[in-house]
């Protein structure tokens, strides 16, 4: 931001109990080859020195913001107070323990301005629980529609970027539900908006441990719900493309 302007991209991550990964995060975003920024650090209750640590960071550097939810209320609304409280043209969510390469912003806000589209997302990799890449690099078609992205969960948050412009905040507020970011995509997609797909590798998606995505039965779970009660599918398409999510979730890992 210069002059009291307001930035071209805010940045929204939520903090909950991250003290060993947030600073590494946010060094990241601090890195880019586009500087004019706002990074939104949200803090959501953390048992650990988060908190702490948040407002260190955020006294080094004028384009942090620190926000904190007091108590432990989830990632969408820690992101949903992130995204009131946006300034930027553009919006990117990113989690607090994985990082972006340096070019993330500017290959993202060209792929942007290139389709003349509201929303985008890029290709990532897995890496481990020291954010080395494991050289399993998830690929992304160059665009999704809603019916395409129904049988496959490959948008990533932390790969994502809007155009506040042509979307309102209202279609990006998560909904308080499990899988509340696929949720949000296919609501947002719905509506008629095509989301265009970056095919770089630009994130790295820390897998530390066991995770809620990391099992199977939950995952398959929660799909099924995002299918009958989120999207209010029959029983037989919910089971179609449940069946298609499988088997290219069982491929984006292998």
């Amino acid at each position: 931001m210069e002059n009291g302007q307001a930035p071209m991209i805010s940045i929204v991550i939520p903090v909950h109990n991250a003290q060993a990964y947030i600073e590494e995060t946010v060094q990241s975003v601090l890195a880019q080859t586009v500087q004019d920024f706002e990074l939104l650090l949200v803090e959501d209750g953390s048992k650990d020195a988060s908190a702490e640590k948040l407002k260190e960071l955020a006294a080094k550097d004028a384009r942090i913001r620190f926000f904190t939810n007091g108590e432990p209320h989830g990632a969408c609304h820690a992101r949903n107070l992130g995204i009131r409280e946006a300034k930027g043209r553009y919006l990117a969510f990113l989690d607090a323990d994985d990082l972006w390469l340096p070019q993330k912003l500017e290959r993202s806000l060209a792929r942007l301005q290139e389709t003349d589209g509201a929303f985008l997302f890029t290709a990532y990799e897995f890496g481990d629980q020291d954010a080395k890449g494991t050289g399993k690099i998830v690929q992304v078609p160059e665009q999704l529609t809603y019916r395409q992205a129904l049988p496959r969960t490959i948008i990533f948050t932390s790969t994502v970027v809007f155009d506040l412009t042509k979307l309102k905040k209202e279609q990006i507020f998560m909904p308080e539900i499990t899988s509340e970011d696929t949720a949000t995509w296919w609501n947002i997609l719905r509506s008629g908006v095509t989301a265009y797909g970056l095919d770089e590798n630009l994130v790295v998606y820390r897998r530390a441990g066991k995770s809620l995505s990391s099992n199977k039965l939950e995952a398959i779970r929660r799909i099924w719900i995002l299918y009958r009660k989120n999207e209010k599918l029959g029983i037989l398409p919910s089971l179609y493309y449940t069946c298609g999510w499988a088997v290219r979730a069982v491929a984006r890992r292998l």
